[in-house]
């Protein structure tokens, strides 16, 4: 799963990496975001990319109550195309969520020990991602996202079975664009990121303080 993700870059460097409108979009550097707050996504609006805020926790359209967000964090991409809380997202309200890097953590006994995950190169990471929106009875609209994963790679799996989807810059056009609905063409995308692409190590386990927000939350730490 993704359940922790840090984002450090500046909304004009994002607008230019992703070649999106980013308006008078500004962001805070963030070093543990966590579910149920809010994230900035790329998708296309009236055939332009621009970056939005989104709600972490996916609230189907159909939902009664916003709450079930709170459990929707990720979509399987093996099977978000079938399951009834995601499929309308994912066959024409697709996104993206930037990231510098995401966590994940290692059972070691009784302890879990997290691990910090980010492109070698530093570059912004890219995590598949599906939107959709709620109508509250009131008339006023919530909209969410959830994140989509695939099994984990090399450099990975020893810590989690489960990481990311993690797009290359040559599928941002196709994942985005909302008329995509060929299943197939969606698939090959959805796919773990190259090993060699991305450096991990281990952090202080602060981070599962989802109120510590810090710079040092990334610092690496001694393996236990």
């Amino acid at each position: 799963m993704c359940g922790r993700f840090v984002l450090t870059t500046p909304a004009q460097a994002l607008a230019a990496h992703f070649d999106a409108w980013a308006g008078e979009l500004v962001l805070a550097a963030r070093y543990n975001i966590a579910p149920t707050q809010n994230v900035v996504a790329v998708r296309v609006e009236q055939g332009r990319r621009r970056l939005v805020m989104l709600r972490w926790g996916l609230v189907p359209a159909w939902a009664k109550d916003p709450a079930i967000g709170n459990r929707m964090i990720n979509a399987r991409a093996e099977t978000a195309a079938e399951k009834p809380s995601f499929r309308a997202a994912f066959a024409s309200r697709r996104c993206i969520v930037p990231a510098s890097g995401f966590y994940e953590w290692k059972r070691e006994g009784a302890r879990k020990q997290p691990w910090y995950f980010h492109a070698r190169d530093n570059a912004p990471l890219a995590i598949a991602a599906l939107w959709e929106r709620w109508r509250a009875p009131d008339g006023a609209a919530l909209e969410s996202c959830a994140l989509l994963t695939t099994t984990a790679n090399a450099l990975a799996s020893p810590i989690h079975d489960r990481m990311p989807v993690l797009l290359s810059p040559r599928d941002y056009a196709r994942w985005l664009d909302p008329t995509l609905a060929d299943t197939r063409a969606i698939d090959t995308m959805l796919v773990p990121a190259a090993e060699e692409s991305l450096a991990a190590y281990p952090v202080a386990t602060a981070v599962g303080d989802a109120g510590h927000d810090d710079p040092r939350n990334i610092e690496p730490v001694g393996a236990a």
